[in-house]
C-alpha cells in the first residue's frame, strides 16, 4: 500500500504541474471515495497538455540469446609493440601516453657509438668493393685468354663476392636503423638514429625515459589503432552450434555504462579450447558506436539466435518504484476524464522498446494502459525524491 499511496501522490503532483494554467477544477486529485481510495482521476485536458497516450497488451517478439562475455580487442594488425633493432640511449622521447601518432612519425631517438663503427665499416667496405670489382673483371678476362691461373681467378672471385655479401648486409642493418646508406657512401655519418611508427593510431604505453638505455629486445613503447576495434567473446561448446554469422549480438560494458550497444557476429571459432570447453567469437561493433570503447574493456554480451512472442507494452508504460514494477490500468473513461488504478506487474526482457509484462492473467482481454506521457514524467518524479 506505501507504494501504491507513493505513485498516487506523484502522479497527482505532476499531473497538477501539466495544468498550472487550468482552473482548479480541473486539477488532478485522489479519489476520496473509500471504495475508490486507489484510483486516480485524470482530465482529458491534462491528457491531452502532456500528449499522453493509451495502449493494451501486445504480443511482440523477444530475442531467445545466448549468454556470453568477453573483452573489446583490436586486430593483430592494429596493434605495434616498437623496439630498437640495436642497443642504444635514449636521447629524446617526446610522447606521451594517449598522444596520437601517424603512420611513419618520429617516436624516439636513440644514440650510440656503435652506429658509427657500423657505418664505418659500410664506408670502407664499398671502398674495396670497387677494386675487388675491377680485379675480379680483370682476372675473368685473364683467364678466357689464358694470361692468368684458375687459382688466381678463383681467389679474386671470392674476395670480390665476399665483400659484396658484407657490403649488402651492411647496407640492410643501415635501413634497419633508419640510416640512408647512400648517404653514408657520400660520407654523411650520423651518431643518432631515429625510430618511427610503423602504424596510425595512439600511444598507450611507454617503457623508456631519457638517458635510458634500451637492447634491441626491449620494448620502447606500443602504438593501437582502434579505428577496427570489434568484440572478442567466449561462448561454451554447448551453446555453440546455435551460432552463426551476422547474428545480432547486444552487449554493455557494466563498469562503464548500463547502455546497451549493438554488433553482429562477424566470425564463428571453429576450435574449442580442450580445458575450458570454451570456443571464441569475433564480433563487429555497430559504426556508429565504435568511438565509445577502448581496447581491453569487459563486456557482457547476449547473442540473438532467434526471437518468440510474448504479451508486452511499451517500455515507458512501467515503472519501478521500492522495488516493485507498475503500470497504470484504466478503469473507465468519460467525456471529461480517465479513472487509473496503479497495478503491480511481474516483468520479463525488454526489448526493441517493449517489456514483456508475464502476469497477464490478472489483467482482461481489452484492459488499457497509460503507455506514453504520465509515466516518463512518473519517474523523473519519483527519481527525483519527490520533489516538485
Amino acid at each position: 500500500m506505501k507504494s501504491i499511496k507513493s505513485i498516487m501522490l506523484l502522479l497527482a503532483l505532476v499531473l497538477a504541474a501539466c495544468n498550472n494554467s487550468e482552473k482548479e477544477g480541473n486539477s488532478a486529485e485522489i479519489a476520496s471515495e473509500e471504495h475508490h481510495e486507489e484510483n486516480i482521476h485524470l482530465s482529458k485536458a491534462q491528457f491531452n497538455s502532456a500528449k499522453m497516450e493509451v495502449g493494451q497488451l501486445t504480443e511482440k517478439p523477444f530475442a531467445t540469446t545466448v549468454q556470453t562475455s568477453g573483452i573489446i580487442d583490436v586486430p593483430p594488425q592494429s596493434r605495434a609493440v616498437v623496439s630498437a633493432f640495436a642497443g642504444g640511449y635514449i636521447k629524446n622521447t617526446p610522447l606521451l601516453i594517449g598522444d596520437q601518432v601517424s603512420k611513419g612519425q618520429r617516436l624516439v631517438t636513440l644514440e650510440n657509438p656503435e652506429f658509427i663503427t657500423m657505418q664505418q665499416n659500410y664506408l670502407e667496405t664499398v671502398a674495396q668493393l670497387s677494386y675487388l670489382n675491377s680485379e675480379y673483371e680483370r682476372q675473368k678476362i685473364m683467364l678466357e685468354e689464358k694470361i692468368t691461373s684458375q687459382k688466381s681467378f678463383l681467389k679474386a672471385e671470392s674476395e670480390y663476392k665476399t665483400a659484396l655479401a658484407r657490403s649488402n648486409s651492411l647496407k640492410k642493418n643501415l635501413e634497419m636503423l633508419n640510416i640512408n646508406p647512400a648517404s653514408v657512401a657520400a660520407g654523411n655519418i650520423v651518431s643518432a638514429v631515429n625510430i618511427y611508427s610503423p602504424i596510425a593510431g595512439n600511444v598507450t604505453q611507454v617503457f623508456v625515459n631519457t638517458g635510458s638505455y634500451v637492447s634491441p629486445a626491449d620494448k620502447i613503447m606500443e602504438i593501437m589503432n582502434t579505428e577496427h576495434i570489434h568484440l572478442e567473446l567466449k561462448v561454451f561448446e554447448k551453446d555453440l552450434l546455435q551460432l552463426e554469422k551476422e547474428q545480432e549480438i547486444l552487449f554493455t560494458v557494466p563498469e562503464a555504462s548500463k547502455t546497451t550497444f549493438k554488433g553482429e557476429v562477424h566470425l564463428v571459432g571453429t576450435s574449442i579450447d580442450p580445458n575450458t570447453r570454451i570456443a571464441l567469437i569475433h564480433g563487429h561493433i555497430a559504426e556508429k558506436d565504435e568511438h565509445n570503447f577502448t581496447a581491453g574493456m569487459f563486456v557482457e554480451a547476449k547473442i540473438v539466435t532467434g526471437t518468440s512472442n510474448h504479451s508486452a507494452l511499451p517500455e515507458n508504460a512501467v515503472v519501478e518504484m521500492e522495488g516493485k514494477q507498475y503500470v497504470l490500468e484504466i478503469e473507465s473513461e468519460t467525456a471529461e476524464e480517465f479513472t487509473l488504478h496503479p497495478a503491480e506487474v511481474e516483468i520479463g526482457a525488454t526489448y526493441n522498446g517493449y517489456t514483456n509484462i508475464k502476469n497477464t492473467s490478472e489483467f482482461k482481454k481489452d484492459s488499457r494502459f497509460l503507455t506514453k506521457g504520465g509515466f516518463v514524467l512518473l519517474k523523473e518524479e519519483g527519481g527525483g525524491g519527490h520533489s516538485h
